[in-house]
């Protein structure tokens, strides 16, 4: 009799658990999978707007960035600004939209990019800029994160003098200069260059033009081409990355001067390391992206805590040379 009680019991027990769990039978598997997405609830968004995923610099910083976040609970949305101040101004409209905790942006241009910045802050998200830096008045940026590009450019100035052994000559610099970083380079490379031609009258480096490559490989190609035919005699070619100096060293191979002219560049990609490693490009003041997305989330943790974080952090560049490439066990 005892036993019949207790069945019953446990009979309508079963039946009232299956009924408010949805799923007779499976009440203790859905009350696991309720906690799971408790544990897993995102604690927000993250807005992402790089310059051009067409870069591997770019993709580093944006994967660095979403795999960061994502261990301090938070997702991630990247999108790609395609080098377009409008779509990528449109893409903050959206992120302001969705209710973003915070807006990370790699600008693609420096100062027009500031009244897209400005919707964000008079919307309360905050902005970071990694990389590339908004320098437009007004326009509010908690931090920036990003390599020291003054200090790059100058050891790329250095390495221009060792490339061309002191003797001097005709440079072309293929810049980008809607980017604050690049203009950052750029100062270095002829602050050096400069002291340089002070000490050397008769040997001087002479910058004969600054032309914008764009930043890609198709148009660091043509600017390059078109300087050769103005200055046959060119001897150094200083490019703001690597994909423009792969697109000038394409364009030297073209018209048989690749012996002629040293290419110094900047950033230290895969790509540019095995050209630096073939003598193809003489060196790179190299990069760490990883460290760049990784420093800017620790920032906006840091931030969302309340915690109070420096305006801009600056990690030093590295010079990387033929030697390094031939010891170096990540190429071929």
């Amino acid at each position: 009799m005892k036993t019949s009680i207790l069945f019953s019991y446990r009979l309508i027990f079963s039946l009232f658990a299956a009924y408010f769990l949805g799923c007779g039978g499976e009440g203790e598997e859905v009350g696991m999978e309720s906690a799971e997405d408790l544990d897993s609830e995102s604690k927000g968004i993250i807005g992402v707007s790089v310059l051009t995923m067409g870069n591997p610099f770019f993709s580093v910083i944006a994967n660095t960035i979403t795999s960061e976040a994502a261990s301090h609970g938070y997702e991630v949305i990247v999108v790609d600004g395609d080098r377009d101040v409008q779509k990528q101004a449109n893409q903050i409209d959206d992120f302001i939209t969705k209710g973003v905790s915070a807006i990370i942006l790699n600008p693609c241009d420096r100062i027009s990019i500031g009244a897209a910045v400005k919707k964000a802050n008079e919307a309360g998200v905050p902005v970071f800029t990694c990389d590339l830096k908004c320098v437009a008045e007004g326009a509010e940026v908690v931090s920036h994160v990003g390599s020291d590009n003054l200090q790059g450019g100058k050891l790329a100035g250095e390495a221009m003098i060792e490339a061309l052994d002191g003797m001097g000559g005709k440079v072309l610099v293929v810049h980008f200069p809607q980017a604050n970083s690049c203009q950052l380079r750029v100062e270095g490379f002829k602050e050096v260059i400069q002291i340089h031609n002070q000490r050397n009258e008769t040997e001087k480096i002479v910058v004969v033009a600054e032309l914008d490559g764009g930043g890609v490989r198709d148009e660091g190609y043509k600017v390059t081409e078109d300087t050769m035919q103005a200055h046959p005699d060119l001897a150094g070619i200083f490019a703001i990355n690597d994909p423009s100096a792969l697109g000038a060293r394409a364009a030297l191979e073209k018209a048989g001067k690749q012996n002629q002219v040293k290419i110094v560049a900047f950033d230290g990609q895969p790509e540019g390391k095995q050209a630096i490693k073939e003598g193809k490009i003489f060196a790179d003041p190299v990069q760490f992206p990883d460290q760049i997305g990784k420093k800017t989330v620790e920032l906006i943790i840091s931030y969302f805590n309340g915690k109070e974080v420096p305006s801009e952090v600056l990690i030093p560049t590295a010079l990387y040379t033929q030697a390094d490439g031939l010891k170096d066990p990540e190429l071929k």
